[in-house]
């Protein structure tokens, strides 16, 4: 079935899983084909443990599962990438990817070891995944004093904060700097998220549309 994999002597192949909507690497496993196979017909990752000698489906103790959207091979084809739809965090420490220290980072080294305050510092795909995040917690907790909440509690508001922050980048490209241009564009893009947040639209809905007019 999975002719395209190179196997190694011992059935398995490194499997990468990345979250489809931020394009964050959640974990690397390994897979033999049966697993592979499983994870096509249940539409649901499962992996084979090493240690344990066994296959094992994700979330199946948790119940955070890994929804199966796309699977691909690398140029060699020695290893596979799972693009999935996560139900929840992806790592047994709680944590959302179990890439969650940095290499020379403030973190302790040893093995389940918690993250260092600050760490991981984001990087570029990360900024839009981790504003809706922040914009969900403050629905949720709704700290005292937060423009957020204010933002989300009043549509009409948030309406005009984005129509004003449009306004000003395209004056900011007409007349200002590349920076300024950027500066005034993240607050396009933070306004923007706000107002997808209060309506329950999720960024990947806005991302899956302009897929669909590329074809």
């Amino acid at each position: 079935m999975f002719a395209e994999i190179s196997f190694d002597e011992r059935g398995l192949v490194p499997c990468v899983v990345q979250d489809e909507a931020s394009g964050e690497v959640l974990m690397l496993a390994y897979v033999d084909e049966k697993a592979l196979q499983l994870s096509v017909e249940t539409g649901e990752m499962h992996f084979y443990s090493r240690s344990r000698g066994e296959i094992w489906r994700k979330g199946e103790t948790s119940g955070m599962t890994m929804a199966v959207r796309r699977l691909r091979y690398d140029c060699d084809g020695d290893a596979v990438l799972a693009i999935v739809a996560p139900a929840g965090n992806a790592c047994h420490t709680g944590e959302r990817s179990c890439f969650y220290r940095e290499v020379g980072g403030a973190a302790a080294t040893a093995a389940d070891a918690p993250p260092a305050a600050g760490e991981p510092r984001r990087v570029v795909h990360e900024a839009l995944p981790a504003l809706e995040r922040t914009l969900r917690s403050r629905a949720a907790e709704r700290p005292a004093g937060s423009y957020t909440v204010q933002l989300l509690d009043d549509p009409t508001m948030i309406g005009e904060k984005v129509e004003e922050e449009a306004e000003e980048v395209v004056r900011a490209a007409r007349e200002e700097s590349d920076e300024r241009v950027a500066e005034e564009a993240a607050d396009v893009l933070y306004h923007l998220a706000v107002l997808l947040a209060a309506r329950g639209v999720p960024q990947s809905a806005v991302f899956e549309e302009l897929n669909r007019r590329a074809g």
